[in-house]
């Protein structure tokens, strides 16, 4: 094994190298071992807290203040198995504090609490699965309509599944486009609609506008039985109830299933995720004997953990401190997006999101060094709570300081955004030349 050195832990800026470990037997008469075992343990978490400041690619909530008192459940294996309404034939379980976290989402979302069933998931991409799944059994034969920036669960599932899927343009923005829809849903009538709305784009945190889905589905001649949405909520779902003027969502809209990440925005140190849809749709499904339940998650065996992070750090925060890192991470956002423009990066942040996309930088090293992801010629932060206007000064200098360094050379120009971003938010030479 490989033990890093206190000068390379204490190098923040740098990324964490591969500890290249491996396990060993134990030897009860060297107590060296276990020593061992111990600093690799204390310096890679020493790592991990030097790291954190440059986590700001990413949508994940750093800042989970609680992992002190909750600490010692961690001496207990707690398994959800199954239906969270079904009561455990053992003790080692907290699905009661599940049912608490999904009455709270079933009342933020707006459906009765006898009306709805729901689980906590293992992220996202099984509340996609699930979603889509309860959208095949209602309407066998039924085709999916994504959106190309749709994340790459949707995508996943229709190969799991083995159903068709159409992908649907998208909007500079990353929106859907509703007239593109429109049109592949005629070119389908015969077949059910199985639709994802984005709730929050991977890349651009573009938000689908649910009554323009619905308007084009009954427009194309799609009676209610025959089409199913599933809203992937997976960031903005925490978000968007709490900003004014933001559209409601709400399943007193005619929506099948709602999934949300509780490890983002709300913050969870388990990757795990929030997944209701309506009772109806669910009652069908048969009892397992073995675990005296009916079994309609797609994971079976599920962490106990999870619920009782959530459930505590809800109660913790509420809907005004929710409310208050909506605005807080907003504001931060639009900051980063007019600093971005001022220093003449092109940039851009859709209404009700914390995702600012701007051009990719030159260098691998600075992007491994900010935890950036990419694609194409953009790349983007997500402003997420934790990540300060103090994080983003410091981003934004180390940013200004190589740019001068990429681009000193006048061969070598910043990227011509405008069919990514929107020529309005360009500012490469040919924009400022052109326009």
């Amino acid at each position: 094994m490989t033990v890093p050195t206190k000068s390379e832990v204490n190098a923040s800026s740098l990324p964490r190298k591969n500890l290249c470990l491996s396990v060993v037997e134990p030897n009860i008469k060297d107590k060296e071992s276990s020593q061992e075992l111990d600093m690799i343990l204390t310096q890679y978490l020493e790592s991990l807290y030097q790291r954190k400041k440059y986590h700001i690619g990413y949508p994940t909530n750093m800042s989970y203040e609680h992992h002190a008192i909750l600490a010692p459940l961690l001496q207990f294996s707690l398994n959800n198995c199954g239906d969270p309404f079904t009561q455990s034939p053992v003790d080692f379980h907290s699905k009661d504090f599940e049912i608490a976290v999904l009455d709270w989402f079933a009342q933020l979302w707006e459906i009765e609490k006898d009306e709805y069933w729901g689980y906590i998931t293992n992220g996202g991409t099984e509340g996609n699965l699930h979603g889509l799944l309860v959208g095949r059994e209602l309407l066998p034969g039924g085709m999916i309509y994504a959106s190309a920036d749709s994340h790459c669960s949707i995508f996943k599932a229709a190969r799991m599944y083995r159903m068709e899927i159409e992908t649907i343009n998208t909007l500079v923005s990353g929106e859907i486009d509703y007239e593109d829809l429109r049109t592949k849903l005629l070119l389908n009538q015969n077949k059910p609609a199985i639709i994802n709305i984005n709730i929050g784009t991977t890349f651009k945190g573009a938000i689908d506008d649910i009554d323009l889905v619905v308007q084009a589905l009954e427009y194309c001649g799609y009676s209610n039985d025959r089409y199913y949405i599933h809203c992937d909520a997976a960031l903005c779902g925490l978000i968007v109830p709490f900003i004014k003027h933001a559209k409601t969502i709400t399943f007193k809209k005619p929506i099948g299933s709602i999934s949300v990440s509780g490890h983002k925005f709300l913050g969870c140190p388990i990757p795990c995720g929030i997944q209701i849809t309506r009772k109806s749709y669910v009652n069908s499904l048969s009892k397992v004997e073995y675990i005296a339940s009916a079994d309609i998650t797609i994971s079976g065996s599920r962490n106990g953990l999870a619920p009782i992070f959530l459930w505590y750090n809800l109660s913790m925060k509420g809907h005004a401190g929710l409310k208050q890192d909506s605005k807080m991470c907003i504001e931060n956002a639009q900051y980063l997006k007019d600093r971005l423009l001022k220093e003449g990066i092109s940039a851009m942040l859709n209404e009700f999101s914390s995702t600012v996309v701007f051009e990719r930088p030159c260098d691998h090293k600075f992007i491994r060094r900010w935890q950036l992801c990419y694609l194409s010629g953009m790349t983007h932060v997500v402003v997420m709570p934790g990540i300060t206007r103090e994080i983003i000064d410091s981003f934004l200098n180390d940013l200004m300081q190589e740019r001068k360094n990429w681009y000193q050379d006048e061969t070598t120009l910043p990227p011509c955004l405008a069919d990514d971003i929107g020529s309005q938010n360009c500012l490469c030479s040919y924009q400022k030349m052109h326009y």
